[in-house]
């Protein structure tokens, strides 16, 4: 049976359907968990169609959570989009429910899930959420198309990472003929609070390259609350190297209160099985890891020069 049809015949049978995504949301993860609430709520009106985490404040402007309570899991079918491994969704009652789905389009770390559909290839969860309503025939409203839009326009980066292909252009045509106010979704994505545009100010005043390519810079504590940003809020800030010449990889280290989250990104180099090695994971240009103390974040960054040069010398030899 079709992934896509097996998954639409599953949720069938149950009255209640509960979608999770990943902690630490971004667009994609709302965007695809809400915007297949909104499908499937126009799809199936006899169903219970509930969205659960926390809200990330930056983000309640494409779709705040439902107040979920534990009864709704007895008899529910659990979805969880765009997550590659049970430790990061959001809402530990993710198994509680009677049946679990797996949607998403990150390398498979954690091949969980009664119905599991994985998609590398994939730019988003969300542009699989659009191509399975497509398939199977359900209704895409007009505010499922933002949220699925919201979520493709967020993870490529506007269009600009190489996950974009040509079906990424042809779904986000076929989501932008729906009537919803592009330029008005795009400036709640990008607009910046000045308080995290002078922390960028920060980020590029220590750029400090090596002769590999890589680059770091640490968020401790104190430059936070120097600067009165949450850990959270420096999300905002990951791509700050992205358009520097000479730059192919590097990590941004934030300063939590038991541990120091690692945001990795690069131009080429293949990251994310560095990630692995330090608690993460991702994509091979974009992925997220964790180091318990700054002896292990100074190791990481000999990892990640190591990575680079490795990428460099290959490059030569082509």
């Amino acid at each position: 049976m079709q992934i896509t049809k097996q998954i639409i015949e599953t949720l069938k049978k149950h009255p209640t359907i509960i979608i999770h995504r990943h902690e630490r949301p971004d667009p994609d993860a709302i965007g695809s968990q809400a915007g297949l609430a909104a499908i499937l709520t126009a799809s199936f009106p006899d169903k219970k169609i509930l969205i659960t985490g926390y809200n990330e404040e930056s983000l309640t402007f494409l779709k705040a959570m439902d107040t979920v309570d534990d009864a709704s899991y007895e008899l529910a079918a659990v979805v969880v989009c765009d997550t590659a491994n049970q430790p990061r969704i959001d809402d530990k009652r993710f198994s509680e429910g009677q049946i679990l789905v797996k949607i998403d389009h990150h390398p498979i770390v954690d091949d969980y899930g009664h119905v599991s559909w994985v998609d590398t290839k994939a730019s988003s969860t969300s542009e699989m959420i659009y191509r399975l309503a497509k398939e199977e025939s359900l209704t895409i409203t007009d505010e499922a198309a933002r949220l699925l839009y919201a979520g493709i326009v967020g993870d490529t980066g506007r269009f600009l990472y190489p996950s974009t292909t040509d079906q990424t252009f042809a779904v986000a045509a076929a989501l932008a003929k729906h009537h919803f106010d592009r330029t008005a979704l795009y400036n709640q994505m990008y607009e910046v609070d000045p308080k995290i545009a002078r922390l960028k100010g920060y980020l590029l005043d220590q750029i400090n390259i090596s002769s590999e390519g890589s680059t770091n810079v640490r968020l401790t504590k104190d430059v936070l609350a120097a600067y009165d940003i949450t850990s959270e809020q420096t999300s905002a800030l990951v791509g700050a190297y992205g358009d520097i010449k000479g730059i192919r990889c590097w990590a941004i280290f934030v300063e939590e209160d038991d541990k120091i989250r690692v945001r990795l990104r690069s131009k080429g180099p293949v990251i994310n099985q560095l990630a692995a090695k330090y608690r993460g994971g991702g994509h091979p240009l974009a992925s997220g890891a964790t180091v318990m103390s700054w002896e292990e974040a100074d190791q990481l960054i000999k990892d990640l020069d190591d990575i680079c040069r490795a990428h460099n010398n290959e490059n030569k030899k082509g």
